[in-house]
């Protein structure tokens, strides 16, 4: 892995000797008092402006004034004309925009594409307070203007509509954001290194257009830079029948993509596609040339060609997520009509170090004052809550953060969290001495690496812990251990909380671990998510079998009696997952009553741009594995009725679901489950006023929730009336709501 410039070692650009601001302005009074005749650079967001380091427009801003630039916020503007957009003036240097720390549509819009009434990123919760698409739309109204200004999109929205992408909500193939948008570049990822260099090189008067070589960004060309060579995505990839990986250990740098040896591949049947007129398919080549990682550029399929063919978009997908190691990804282009969308490597993982000084930047850590009295619920949620890493090498199929964080993570330091712990404690008046999360996108991944450096730069399996733990991961959790009990050492902490999803197949390694969290850190009820107890979705999603749910179970009862405590796992579920049949949402049902739980509220699928399981919905391929045309079907839940039916198994016991539940248990020969008796899922006998609403009907179920809402805990093998405690919600197939590093990531 290249080195890259430490974050904080830039020379400070000369307005370092007004700032910091005690918070970012927001309006030209603010600018005022703080003796600003204008903004080196104003970022655009779809959230409210909160000084703390769990939303993105903060620790983006506080960085940059770390820079020595100076830094205005336009957060939620009115988007209906461009006269919001020039209430701080004309940056000196560029416009940052981004939807927020959520995506706009998921954030807006059910898993069943409804309309939402809240945002909880917005003053009081309100809906309606930013755009659908907010990044285009805002992108559209900064050139409106301002035309000549610089512009650079960031943020999860834009990050996961880098290429050519599939669209839930319109149901068919978008261009690479950057076309639609107009910008000059796009930085994805967590863009803390990109975003520095590109202002201190526009500042030195280079041109947008000539910053090309920056890892984690994006932008449009024509043509192949001097001195780079072009593979085909299919040599990288070689289309044939779906077999075993490759394996995922060996030095890829030393050879052109493909990493097995050729005389052991059985004769393969090449991708055959409708070639748009400016990109060919070429067969996989008997002898490949030696190529060198860091000039060498992987043709993607064009946009024409993903558009029409899904075999060439799951193969797309596949080749993406096969390029995510910054140790050894290569360059993609993809052609959009007659230019090219250019994506170099991923950005080099912060240090520690700069982990540390990112996260003690000078946040007021609060919202800015000009909300008034008002609450946003995001904050609210994670206010004394303390973000410890980032990044996860889950690799789960359904979720954003890998695309986004990448698979290598990024710890602070033990001292840095235990100051902010303390930090928290002296400065919030709000602050009762409960912690109420240590976390991050996963709960038990801090300081949890590969063991070998060298195997982890070549790496590409797509999961640290699928179809088992990598036996060179490192999965030792004594310094997360030691953590917890330095924390709760602290005086005037009285407790802490582990609200982050936990990954229980890595926890099931460290029983000492188990003992720790269960004897200290859970407060009755403890979410996991094994997301389904069948193995066709399981396979899909890339999460483990039942069998290590129930070694974590054992272990969870074992120490909860042990610490003379009465607590409960609750566990989460995914309706309508592709690869999931019917029957398996009857075993699923099965297990969930044979197991006394009643789950509150169920959440079903959302194909979230770029995800695996997205191309997976899209498509009816397996982008997991190789891709042919040959590659079988797999089941998709696509259409209302039958994601209904998935969520109505979820709900069993609800008498609203029985008149559907009867009728499909009858089409799949399993009437034998319709009866009066404790063998039985759903009686004969339908409680009055109750069934109305039928599939198909227009009526929305009162259990309609989604697994990308905040919800209270699911209600499970606990005593009968007793609720679980209100639970973090997630946002993008994994993202919570509260934070933008995902805490909250259900495992």
């Amino acid at each position: 892995m290249s080195a890259a410039p430490e974050l904080f070692s830039y020379r400070q650009y000369w307005a370092a000797r007004l700032l910091p601001a005690p918070m970012l302005p927001m309006s030209r009074a603010e600018m005022d008092a703080l003796g600003w005749d204008s903004c080196d650079v104003i970022i655009v967001t779809g959230d409210a402006y909160v000084d703390h380091p769990s939303f993105g427009m903060a620790i983006i801003g506080r960085l940059l004034e770390r820079q020595g630039f100076r830094v205005g916020i336009i957060a939620q503007p009115d988007w209906r004309s461009a006269d919001d957009f020039k209430r701080l003036g004309r940056p000196n240097l560029f416009f940052g925009v981004t939807a927020g720390n959520m995506d706009s549509m998921v954030n807006r819009y059910t898993a069943d594409r409804k309309i939402r009434s809240d945002d909880a990123y917005t003053p009081d919760g309100k809906g309606g307070a930013r755009p659908d698409r907010s990044s285009l739309v805002y992108a559209q109204r900064v050139r409106e203007a301002y035309n000549d200004v610089p512009l650079v999109l960031g943020g999860i929205e834009a990050s996961l509509r880098r290429i050519a992408h599939y669209d839930y909500w319109q149901d068919k193939v978008r261009h690479s954001i950057l076309l639609d948008a107009k910008a000059d570049l796009l930085l994805y990822g967590n863009a803390e290194r990109a975003i520095v260099e590109v202002a201190h090189r526009l500042a030195r008067g280079e041109a947008i257009g000539d910053i090309t070589d920056l890892r984690g960004s994006a932008y449009l060309r024509r043509g192949l830079p001097q001195g780079w060579s072009e593979i085909d995505s299919t040599h990288v990839d070689e289309p044939g029948a779906v077999d075993a990986h490759p394996d995922p250990y060996e030095d890829t740098t030393r050879r052109s993509g493909f990493s097995r040896d050729r005389q052991s591949v059985e004769p393969q049947t090449p991708i055959a596609a409708e070639a748009a007129p400016t990109e060919t398919l070429v067969p996989f080549p008997k002898h490949r040339p030696r190529t060198e990682p860091s000039t060498t550029v992987i043709r993607l399929p064009a946009f024409e060609q993903v558009k029409r063919d899904p075999v060439l978009y799951a193969h797309t997908s596949r080749v993406l997520h096969k390029e995510t190691n910054p140790g050894n990804a290569r360059a993609l282009v993809q052609a959009h009509g007659d230019r090219d969308v250019w994506l170099n490597p991923p950005p080099i993982p912060l240090e520690m170090k700069e982990m540390d000084a990112l996260y003690e930047l000078p946040y007021a850590r609060c919202p800015h004052p000009g909300y008034g009295n008002a609450k946003i619920p995001a904050f609210e949620m994670i206010r004394h809550s303390v973000t410890i890493m980032r990044g996860c090498f889950g690799g789960c199929s359904f979720c954003s953060i890998t695309e986004h964080e990448g698979r290598i993570i990024q710890s602070r330091s033990e001292d840095s969290i235990i100051r902010e712990i303390e930090t928290v404690r002296d400065t919030d008046e709000a602050f009762t001495g409960h912690i109420s999360d240590l976390g991050g996108p996963t709960a038990n991944m801090y300081r949890l690496a590969c063991k070998d450096p060298k195997i982890e730069a070549t790496c590409k399996r797509l999961s640290c812990v699928f179809p088992g733990i990598c036996k060179n991961l490192d999965t030792n959790h004594d310094p997360l251990i030691k953590l917890y009990r330095r924390a709760r050492a602290l005086p005037g902490i009285k407790g802490i909380r582990i609200a982050s999803g936990l990954r229980y197949d890595l926890a099931v390694e460290s029983p000492e671990y188990v003992k720790e969290l269960v004897t200290h850190h859970v407060g009755g009820y403890l979410k996991i998510a094994p997301e389904h107890t069948e193995t066709g979705p399981l396979s899909k999603m890339m999460k483990p079998g039942m069998g290590t749910y129930d070694r974590f179970k054992a272990l969870f009862d074992k120490y909860s009696k042990e610490a003379g405590k009465e607590q409960y796992l609750i566990p989460y579920f995914i309706a309508a997952h592709p690869g999931t049949t019917d029957e398996d949402m009857l075993n699923l049902a099965l297990w969930l009553k044979a197991n006394g739980f009643r789950a509150d509220q169920v959440q079903a699928f959302l194909p979230s741009p770029m995800a695996m399981a997205t191309a997976m919905y899209h498509t009816g391929k397996d982008p997991i594995h190789r891709i042919a045309r040959n590659s079988p079907d797999m089941p998709i839940p696509r259409g209302d009725r039958q994601r209904r039916l998935h969520k109505a198994f979820l709900r069993y016991h609800d008498a609203n679901n029985w008149p559907m539940l009867r009728e499909a248990l009858k089409r799949m020969g399993r009437a034998d489950l319709i009866g009066n008796g404790k063998r039985h899922l759903i009686p004969t006998w339908q409680p009055t006023g109750t069934g109305n609403a039928q599939p198909g009907s227009g009526k929305s179920f009162r259990t309609q929730h989604t697994v990308d809402r905040p919800r209270p805990a699911a209600r499970g093998n606990a005593p009968a009336g007793r609720r679980g405690k209100p639970g973090k919600g997630r946002s993008q197939n994994g993202i919570n709501p509260g934070s933008p590093t995902g805490r909250g990531k259900r495992r």
